[in-house]
């Protein structure tokens, strides 16, 4: 059996878009960071329950900020945050998780202030994000899961390319099953997207 080869992280980068820049965050960025975790916190609190719950204040901003890039050099999370660029206004953030197996593929998330809704931007950030995942960081397969209840985010994802695939079972349900619980699958492999 060949030895697995470990990937190296890529240098921290900043990504553009035709309104939109998705970049790393800085230490500057963190007052824009958790003011919209802390105006929204309830909004988004169901599907980024770790990141709400770690940044309850701004001293706690700064330290998930310095994580982040932590974790970018050690390929474990791929976070960028979106602003607006004709504005800089913060909008949000996208993020990939990547995972090693037979095959390298990454989970995307993404969350937007509620007033940054509706505009595509998740969109337009979304497609910039799969083509870095592409190629800076060599996924074959990206995945997301979105909640029944929040149709944008489905059509977001359907609108990039991705798939809905069958739910995975679970051995132990420690979620709510209700439509508010549900969550969906999606798909898409680097083959689709060319």
């Amino acid at each position: 059996m060949p030895a697995a080869t470990l990937f190296v992280a890529p240098p921290l980068a900043t990504l553009t878009t035709a309104r939109l820049t998705l970049r790393p965050y800085a230490p500057a960025d963190e007052t824009a960071f958790f003011a919209l975790l802390d105006q929204e916190r309830n909004r988004l609190r169901p599907a980024f329950p770790a990141r709400v719950a770690a940044t309850t204040t701004l001293t706690d901003a700064a330290r998930v900020l310095a994580t982040f890039l932590t974790d970018w050099r050690s390929d474990r999370l791929y976070v960028l945050g979106i602003w607006h660029t004709a504005t800089a206004t913060y909008l949000g953030d996208i993020s990939l998780r990547p995972q090693q197996g037979r095959t390298r593929t990454a989970e995307i998330g993404y969350y937007l202030a509620r007033s940054a809704e509706g505009h595509g931007y998740a969109r337009e950030a979304l497609s910039a994000a799969v083509q870095f995942g592409l190629e800076a960081l060599q996924v074959a397969k990206f995945s997301i899961r979105c909640r029944a209840n929040n149709p944008r985010s489905c059509a977001v994802a359907e609108a990039v390319g991705f798939q809905q695939v069958p739910a995975r079972t679970r051995l132990w349900p420690l979620r709510r099953q209700d439509a508010e619980g549900e969550i969906l699958y999606y798909s898409l492999s680097q083959v689709s997207t060319r």
